[in-house]
């Protein structure tokens, strides 16, 4: 049997995938994404030279909303992915957006090919519970910021309780095999803090997710989609009621937006 590497699933999960992204209303719109895209304007808000000498890094971009979203705000902004077709996608919305500013870079985030203290701001969104090496992607983007820039990190969050995380994961895992691992917010904070940046604010929030695009954008197996709805089907009332299981398998799952600096 042939064996793959972690980041070979997350291409063959995510190749064919990147017009799902670009156009799931999930990934385009939110609150936390409004909210990172204040943060940033907050954070240009008092330079002499405005915006325009601002570096902004989005890692794990995907379908590139953060990039685009942030592209106006700054003065350079460059969408890191793993997977070409997600960049490739990422440019040729750029172009139609006119987002002359926006360039992209193929890298896993783990090994970020910039030099030390090169972004005022990094960010990443909906992207960290697919790392392989969730602890050394949060130290690269650590290392890429320059002092006193700000960090934005935005997530479905695993719950504290070990049996309401575990069918977190199951349901992740079983809809998409290059799934990871979805951190608690405490697990967040103290990774965040190792790597040397100071937490600003936490935003928790709920994300509902319908259960037949949540599937359709993924391709799931219909072997695995039978899998995840007779888990729900016997999931017990306090698993049901935390994420507000829904008779047509929607489900509902907690998200924060952590917003830090780095160290002066």
């Amino acid at each position: 049997m042939k064996t793959a590497s972690h980041n070979t699933v997350v291409h063959a999960q995510y190749d064919a995938r990147a017009q799902a992204y670009l156009q799931s209303s999930v990934h385009a719109q939110g609150h936390d994404l409004e909210a990172l895209a204040e943060q940033v304007q907050q954070a240009t808000a008092g330079r002499t030279a405005g915006h325009a000498g601002v570096r902004a890094l989005d890692v794990g971009c995907g379908g590139g909303h953060v990039s685009f979203r942030l592209a106006p705000l700054v003065g350079e902004m460059v969408a890191c992915d793993l997977t070409p077709a997600m960049l490739d996608t990422v440019a040729s919305e750029a172009r139609a957006r006119g987002l002359v500013n926006l360039q992209t870079c193929e890298a896993s985030a783990d090994a970020l090919p910039f030099e030390d203290a090169t972004f005022d701001v990094v960010a990443t969104r909906y992207s960290a519970h697919h790392w392989h090496a969730w602890r050394q992607g949060l130290a690269e983007m650590a290392r890429v910021l320059r002092p006193g820039g700000l960090a934005c990190f935005s997530d479905v969050v695993s719950p504290s309780h070990p049996l309401l995380a575990t069918w977190l994961q199951s349901l992740e895992l079983l809809r998409d095999p290059s799934h990871v691992r979805n951190a608690s917010v405490p697990e967040w904070l103290a990774a965040l803090a190792d790597v040397g940046l100071q937490i600003e604010t936490v935003r928790h929030d709920r994300l509902r997710l319908d259960f037949g695009s949540w599937i359709a954008r993924m391709q799931t197996p219909d072997t695995h989609v039978a899998a995840i709805r007779s888990l729900q089907g016997r999931a017990a009332e306090v698993v049901r009621q935390h994420f507000a299981m829904e008779a047509d398998g929607s489900f509902t799952v907690d998200t924060a937006l952590i917003v830090a600096r780095a160290l002066s």
